[in-house]
């Protein structure tokens, strides 16, 4: 039994350690422009004097970034050693939390580390129409909520329901929205587990009738709130391709078949979950297509309720590799290692080609040969604490910046972004006016001159900015590289 367990422990770690080297790492990336710029603003309050509702006020509702400042402050480990650490730990328990789930619908060990090696292979797979990854490459709460969802799902399978309730809390604190769809799956698995079925097909109808928007949903939103809307196209169901209605509906009718294969195989826990996944997505599949189709409930329409998705395809990778492992892999050595060999090699690949212009493991303290990466380090250390930069409002889809966020790497203030603010705007619509009106004095950046960049001065305050090298005549450039100059308006 000893054994066991040490053998179990090694392989939850070998398969954490091989899900961090496919899938990379990348701090500041995509929405870390948010939470490690808001950890940083915890720990140091006089970074970020202009503009920090962008990123304050979104969080809010969760207690994520405190609780991660909290920790640097107690344990004075820096902050780029405690996000890598806290990805690390984040990942280990998806692991755990899908091992757990595999261990009590499977018997066989070699089909559940199947499903854990699929699963941990498969963390950067997006998720059909909804700009979602398993889980981020870089420290999320979204990964956080995850593991958490996915314990207290295992502990619903145990038998151990109640255990799950301090799981799903904890996972609503870190990440409301992914939270509370857990707690939904979680409703359904619990009905699913229940005698006789007709118990919970009737709670259905409850459940549908609690889905009763509150009354801020039918504020009228401005038109500003709008043209942000309109930045974030995988936000409108109706407009997806063919592919990704393949992606969102395809799952739900292998889950259906799994319920009805297993219930002929007597394999009651395995049916009885596929029946959970198959009746928690037509449920949400129906209410978000309500919600994106009914104009009074557009201002639901950033909660993106497509979202659902997420769990279902974290429990498609898991049983999908576990059923691999039982019917095609068996204890075939060699049949393994092409397994994991195409796997991890596919995925791997395809996040060098994603992030090319970055290090595929971007460490603490490793000096970077990113461009715009360089010139925030730069700008950290040689840049007054206030200063507020201008830049192109596009500059994350700029080539070679693979969407790495200037406020959580240089740490410094910057005007409004048409890239990553646009978010922030459709979920805290009062952002809106001056979102707009510092993209709008941004407008046409590639071809601004000295008397545009004085503008900005006169306008916003704006001192400092990222033009690309050689600068424009008459501004005072204090470094630069290849690609990038950072320069002061005189």
């Amino acid at each position: 039994m000893e054994n066991g367990r040490k053998r179990n422990l090694l392989l939850i770690l070998a398969f954490s350690l091989l899900a961090m080297a496919t899938m990379g790492y990348h701090p500041g990336l995509e929405d870390d422009g948010v939470y490690l710029t808001a950890i940083k603003s915890d720990l140091n309050p006089a970074l970020y004097p202009h503009d920090a509702a962008f990123f304050r006020v979104q969080l809010q509702a969760t207690l994520f970034d405190k609780w991660v400042a909290d920790f640097i402050r107690f344990t004075h480990i820096p902050v780029s050693v405690t996000e890598l650490l806290f990805q690390f730990i984040s990942i280990l328990l998806i692991i755990v939390g899908s091992w757990s789930i595999a261990r009590i619908l499977f018997d066989d060990e070699r089909v559940q580390w199947a499903g854990v090696a699929l699963t941990a292979a498969m963390m950067t797979l997006p998720v059909s129409g909804t700009a979602l990854y398993l889980a981020d490459q870089h420290l999320h709460p979204r990964n956080v909520a995850t593991a958490l969802v996915l314990l207290a799902v295992s502990r619903i399978l145990a038998g151990h329901r109640w255990q799950s309730v301090p799981l799903l809390l904890l996972a609503f604190v870190m990440h409301p929205i992914m939270a509370a769809l857990g707690i939904s799956f979680c409703f359904f698995l619990t009905m699913a587990m229940l005698e006789p079925v007709h118990v919970w097909l009737r709670s259905l109808r409850e459940a549908f009738a609690a889905a009763v928007p509150l009354g801020w949903i039918f504020e009228s939103p401005t038109p500003i709130w709008h043209r942000a809307l309109q930045t974030r196209s995988y936000y409108f169901l109706y407009s997806w391709p063919w592919y990704e209605w393949l992606g969102a509906l395809g799952p739900l009718f292998l889950f259906w078949l799994l319920w009805r294969v297993a219930l002929k195989r007597n394999e009651t826990m395995l049916a009885r979950f596929g029946l959970a996944i198959f009746s928690y997505g037509v449920f949400q599949q129906a209410l978000a297509m309500i919600v994106l189709q009914v104009p009074a409930l557009v201002r639901l329409t950033p909660l993106q309720p497509m979202r659902f998705l997420h769990l279902i395809y974290c429990f498609l990778t898991l049983v999908g590799g576990c059923l691999l492992g039982k019917y095609l892999l068996k204890s075939s050595t060699w049949r393994w290692v092409v397994f994991l060999t195409i796997i991890n090699a596919g995925m791997f690949i395809s996040q060098r080609a994603l992030f090319s212009s970055s290090d595929h493991l971007e460490l603490p303290g490793m000096r970077s040969d990113n461009p715009w990466l360089q010139s925030f380090a730069w700008i950290r250390l040689n840049t007054p604490t206030d200063a507020y930069f201008a830049m192109d409002p596009n500059y994350l889809a700029a080539p070679k910046e693979d969407y790495h966020s200037f406020r959580a790497l240089a740490e410094r203030s910057q005007l409004a972004d048409m890239v990553k603010d646009t978010s922030v705007v459709t979920q805290v619509p009062e952002l809106g006016p001056a979102w707009e009106r510092q993209v709008d004095a941004t407008a046409g950046w590639q071809s601004f001159k000295l008397a545009d960049f004085e503008r900005l001065k006169m306008d916003f305050g704006v001192d400092w900015v990222i033009v690309s090298f050689p600068q424009p005549a008459g501004l005072a450039c204090d470094w630069h590289n290849a690609s990038l100059s950072v320069c002061r308006i005189p």
